[in-house]
């Protein structure tokens, strides 16, 4: 069952810090050199300098990022920069937003922040949806030695068709937000405090029955587990690293948008057009695309979008002229291609990417898209085009965005999707509440 808690969270003073937009930022593995480098300039409290702190050319073991960061977390709550609330409390949290492409579309996603127990995915309470990678888990984890403290979100589904816990959660949303802020993509944010014991047992016993799947944050839930380990390991009696940060959305919510991730291909030896194009065609249909003209992403993101209406599909282009929608053939029997996996899974737009033409076409296997060797992530077509036009990159796969049903069905079956087979839009905000191991006002 989900164990969930109330807690104090710690929160930016605007009275120290002024205007709350610029001391919040996107998640952490969402932060480029240059959204980092503006953060830096929006404001000396800015959340960045402790969860995606810079190196300098005199780090050591004992003065480094990390050591860096626990230092500014510790000065800004001796200067009451951040606070903790003066009683527990779940935190609604709504986000007005238009999806990309969509300016004039807005639509508004609620949720809950609340500390909830860390559960082994064997558990079978907490399930991942997609593999993770094993770089960002070492990072956060030196980070969360250091400092103690969970500054980012974890982006957790629960299933609730009648919404009940939104329902619950309402009387706390009646007032003012207790902080509103919006980010630089136009989404407007808003967190409330919810205090009423009666309106948080509620919330608590409702969600006791609930399935949790993770959205977004496998890293952080990752690391929040095997910090809790290590704690084990340590023989502390550390019942607060038991629980981690959560923001839980109902499935069900019309406010959820899922964004596809484009695949772009690097670095790869002997990589040509005609050659692909030849070696895909014993298991796809391949349809030539000409790219000519203006408002080229548009135009080939309107052609995969209508086909991938009928039958999953992905489009390739490599510039120069080249580009081609890509769907499995008629005659390809997928159980017998890819006999390890279930139908759930082989039906997928990514996991045919992944298994068939990543790994059997291009030569790319499973070991090598963790370590992210040739293969690097795009939000954006325009982005992924421009790579493939700089040079950058040799190839570009543009997908369709993957259900959230096929995304609950395949997580609660146990069968992971690839990394970063989705991407929830917008992103939870770090910043708007942070989770202190140590707070001594207790959790």
């Amino acid at each position: 069952m989900a164990r969930i808690l109330p807690f104090r969270a710690l929160r930016y003073n605007p009275e120290k810090v002024g205007d709350l937009d610029r001391v919040v930022t996107q998640p952490y593995d969402k932060i480029s050199p240059e959204m980092q480098a503006r953060y830096y300039d929006l404001s000396p409290y800015n959340l960045v300098r402790i969860i995606r702190g810079r190196p300098t050319a005199t780090d050591s073991c004992a003065d480094n990022v990390y050591t860096r960061a626990a230092q500014y977390f510790r000065e800004w709550r001796e200067q009451d920069v951040l606070v903790a609330g003066p009683e527990p409390a779940l935190y609604p949290y709504s986000q007005d937003y238009a999806a990309p492409g969509q300016p004039t579309a807005f639509r508004q996603r609620r949720g809950f922040i609340a500390l909830s127990r860390l559960e082994d995915y064997t558990a079978q309470i907490v399930h991942r949806h997609e593999e993770t990678l094993s770089g960002p888990k070492m990072d956060r984890l030196e980070l969360l030695k250091a400092t103690r403290a969970h500054f980012g979100q974890i982006f957790m589904l629960y299933s609730d068709p009648t919404g009940e816990i939104e329902k619950a959660l309402a009387p706390g949303m009646s007032g003012e937000p207790a902080m509103v802020v919006t980010d630089e993509y136009g989404s407007r944010h808003s967190l409330w405090r919810q205090t009423s014991p009666a309106d948080i047992e509620q919330v608590v016993a409702a969600m006791r029955d609930k399935k949790l799947v993770i959205a977004d944050g496998h890293h952080r839930y990752e690391t929040a587990l095997a910090y809790r380990d290590h704690c084990r390991e340590q023989g502390k009696n550390d019942p607060r690293a038991e629980y981690v940060m959560m923001t839980f959305v109902r499935k069900e919510s019309a406010g959820l948008t899922i964004l596809p991730t484009h695949r772009v291909v690097h670095s790869l030896a002997g990589l040509d057009w005609n050659r692909f194009v030849s070696s895909s065609a014993r298991l796809f249909a391949c349809e030539e695309i000409k790219p000519a003209g203006d408002k080229l992403a548009a135009r080939l993101i309107a052609a995969l979008e209508e086909s991938g209406r009928k039958a999953a599909s992905f489009l390739a282009y490599s510039g120069a002229g080249h580009a081609a929608l890509l769907t499995p053939r008629s005659d390809l029997d997928l159980a017998s291609v890819l006999p390890d996996l279930p139908a759930g899974l082989r039906r997928l737009d990514v996991v045919i990417l992944h298994r068939l033409l990543l790994e059997q076409v291009l030569g790319i296997d499973r070991n090598a898209v963790r370590e992210e060797k040739n293969l690097r992530y795009a939000r954006e077509s325009d982005d992924a085009l421009r790579q493939v036009g700089s040079g950058e990159a040799q190839v570009a796969f543009l997908m369709n965005p993957t259900p959230v049903e096929d995304v609950w069905a395949n997580a609660l079956a146990g069968q992971p999707l690839p990394q970063k087979s989705t991407d929830f839009y917008p992103k939870l905000l770090s910043g708007l509440t942070a989770y202190w191991l140590d707070n001594p006002a207790g959790m």
